[in-house]
């Protein structure tokens, strides 16, 4: 499976209900996310095919190494810029939804650039 927005936001999702709730099962991600769980079944299908998540016999949900991976970069950046936005003065929500936005398209050259610059300057 090529590495989509999508899939990077269901993989975020996974892992960070995973943490809130221990558990992660469809109707979990449907109500964070706010779609329907015909399209959560469908996203979750692809996520297996592509290895990133498996099913227990419990229909709960779990990250592979693989998906793990992936999560945790996707949310590394979306927590790095949102401190960053929140630091420049944005709003909470503009902050959010840049950092929501901007965390699946920028490149890891400009974000390890932007962690550099960061941490320079807060002493990080």
């Amino acid at each position: 499976m090529q590495q989509t927005e999508s899939s990077e936001m269901y993989l975020e999702t996974i892992l960070v209900l995973g943490q809130r709730n221990g558990v992660v099962r469809s109707v979990d991600i449907a109500r964070e996310m706010n779609f329907s769980k015909p399209s959560i079944s469908r996203a979750m299908d692809k996520l297996r095919e592509a290895g990133c998540v498996t099913m227990d016999e419990s229909n709960f949900i779990h990250l592979t190494k693989k998906g793990k991976e992936i999560a945790e970069k996707i949310y590394e950046r979306h927590v790095t810029l949102m401190n960053y936005f929140l630091n420049l003065g944005v709003s909470p929500k503009v902050a959010q939804d840049d950092a929501c936005a901007i965390e699946h398209v920028i490149s890891d050259e400009t974000f390890e650039a932007l962690k550099r610059h960061y941490r320079k300057h807060h002493g990080i």
